[in-house]
């Protein structure tokens, strides 16, 4: 009894602290270290738990070098490398992503492999498998099993590739869409930061229309009949349909604008 009464204090507590606006959310002032310990604990186990029946496939030939060379496109910004400091992203983050050069000795194989596609909340850290093919996950995962004994000399030998859009890859398949994984993909292009969107979790965003009803109009963006084609066509190439809308431009590939597509229409009837 005097257990539930001490957490139910706890509770009451913490919601005067955050309805009075007492807690600093600003990212200059850092987390106490228990609370960063706790959820650093908290990581660690979540990530071996939902790890624990990925298969590590065999790593082919050249898979490290490939993986270098995306690391340091993608990674680098917020991780640094040996003899490189993080970005200024990354300096200023809380928390601090942190190199990685002892990654390969932190966590296991297919652990890596897990937060790289999945990212990690509240963190910053993106899940990669919308961003970037599984091939190129598990290259830059052979990469962070030879990032400890990489000297900076030898990382400053890595090609550095121009900030530029990656070829979009091959169409996939026909296939039905899949509109929980469309779900899915709207998170990872974050969609919600801009529209208010049935289903998906985000900010009360009034940069872009409420979604909420899309399938039940007659246009979308006042120019294109609402068909599940002509909204694939939107969200792949909206700048090439209406030239100055502020629709950016997010390089989705076909399969996850086919998903998300089947998704707005069906959550917004």
């Amino acid at each position: 009894m005097s257990l539930c009464l001490a957490a139910l204090a706890g509770v009451l507590a913490a919601t005067v602290v955050l309805q009075a606006g007492w807690y600093d959310a600003s990212a200059v002032r850092p987390h106490f270290q228990f609370v960063h310990t706790l959820i650093e604990r908290g990581l660690q186990q979540s990530v071996r738990f939902h790890a624990r029946n990925i298969v590590v496939p065999l790593s082919p030939e050249g898979a490290s070098a490939r993986g270098s060379v995306v690391f340091r496109r993608h990674c680098e910004q917020c991780h640094g490398g040996p003899g490189v400091a993080m970005g200024v992203i990354g300096l200023s983050m809380q928390p601090v992503p942190g190199p990685l050069a002892d990654a390969g000795r932190r966590w296991k194989t297919r652990e890596m492999y897990w937060i790289t596609a999945n990212g990690i909340k509240m963190s910053g850290m993106p899940a990669w498998r919308f961003h970037l093919s599984e091939q190129e996950i598990w290259d830059v995962v052979a990469f962070l099993g030879v990032l400890p004994a990489m000297t900076p000399l030898e990382y400053a030998a890595i090609e550095k590739p121009e900030a530029a859009p990656r070829p979009q890859p091959a169409p996939a398949a026909v296939r039905a869409p899949d509109r929980e994984r469309g779900r899915l993909a709207l998170t990872q292009f974050a969609c919600q930061s801009c529209h208010h969107i049935p289903g998906v979790t985000g900010p009360l965003s009034f940069v872009g229309p409420n979604l909420d009803g899309l399938a039940q109009r007659s246009f979308i963006a006042g120019k294109l009949p609402t068909t599940e084609e002509n909204l694939v066509k939107w969200i792949r190439t909206p700048h090439q349909l209406k030239p100055g809308t502020a629709m950016p431009q997010l390089g989705v590939p076909e399969r996850d604008a086919h998903d998300m597509a089947a998704y707005l229409l069906q959550a917004t009837r």
